[in-house]
């Protein structure tokens, strides 16, 4: 009988490189040992994993849920393997970081000094960028990204989830008047950012499964939390954002959170994200356990609203 996980790597490799010959070249296999790690997947499960033509292949519904069960476990397997053999090994090279600008001027630059005493050969590289960028194509080894995970390639460890919160001045409050039911937003000055997952700068959603969804505009809007939380502060209108970005302002009174018929929508995870690969470098390894002590069990930014 062949081994269900080399099974598992073969049918992986044929998915990524799109055809079964492809796959033996990498896998320095015969592509009719490829084609018979496949069957067996197939006769063992019980069902099709691929769509074959003579010029195209393509996965199956099954297929595609047998991937994402695959990579999985062969990504825990390799991490396992590199925890238990590198344990004596240290962390070394250069490191680069990329992180959302505000996120990152708060809670990722502040850690890093206490990381670089921790793992003294680790030289670590700082990018703040807002938008999504391409680890692969533009060098990163490892970036924080906040928002839903969509399936992807890439490989990711989630390390905090983050809250959103609605909130404004009070001095603007006291002009404007206090919402109390989503619906009154349409009637309020709003500050949108434009780079949201969930809401846009023109409508923002609520409830638990963003079911409410209602229009709002102001006189800013803008791709960077700090831009929008600065206004805020100058009674500009009301924000909705991550509570990492107006923690401190939340808990010294100089922003106050609303109270309203509908929840802020969930908020999205933080994950470390970085390239597939045969085994996870220790220094993208020391990075990211550092980053998940600082982070739990409650992050920082929740801690701080905790003291007041």
């Amino acid at each position: 009988m062949l081994d269900r996980f080399t099974s598992m790597q073969v049918f992986v490799k044929v998915v990524q490189l799109g055809s079964f010959s492809a796959a033996a070249r990498a896998l320095a296999l015969s592509p009719t040992m490829v084609t018979k790690h496949v069957t067996t997947l197939e006769d063992r499960l019980g069902v099709t994993l691929f769509r074959r033509s003579t010029r195209h292949l393509s996965l199956t519904e099954a297929g595609r849920l047998f991937l994402e069960g695959s990579q999985r476990i062969l990504a825990d397997m390799e991490d396992m393997e590199l925890a238990v053999s590198e344990q004596r090994r240290e962390a070394r090279g250069h490191l680069r970081l990329n992180a959302p600008v505000s996120f990152a001027i708060r809670y990722v630059a502040p850690y890093l000094p206490e990381f670089n005493r921790l793992h003294p050969h680790v030289s670590v590289e700082l990018g703040l960028n807002d938008r999504t960028v391409d680890l692969i194509d533009e060098g990163w080894d490892l970036t924080l990204r906040i928002r839903k995970m969509p399936s992807s390639t890439l490989r990711s460890r989630r390390l905090a989830t983050i809250r959103m919160v609605v909130c404004a001045a009070p001095a603007y409050l006291e002009r404007a008047g206090t919402p109390s039911r989503v619906e009154e937003l349409s009637q309020h000055q709003c500050l949108g950012y434009t780079l949201s997952g969930t809401n846009s700068a023109s409508r923002w959603s609520f409830g638990e499964k963003g079911e409410k969804t209602v229009p709002v505009s102001g006189p800013l809007s803008a791709n960077n939390g700090d831009v929008l939380r600065e206004a805020a502060l100058a009674g500009e209108g009301i924000v909705y954002q991550p509570v990492f970005v107006v923690s401190e302002e939340l808990r010294t009174g100089r922003l106050r959170a609303l109270t309203l018929d509908l929840p802020p929508v969930p908020g999205p995870d933080l994950h470390a994200v970085y390239a597939p690969g045969i085994s996870m470098s220790l220094k993208i390894r020391a990075m990211i356990d550092y980053l998940s002590q600082c982070y739990t069990p409650i992050p920082p930014w929740e801690q701080a609203l905790m003291n007041t």
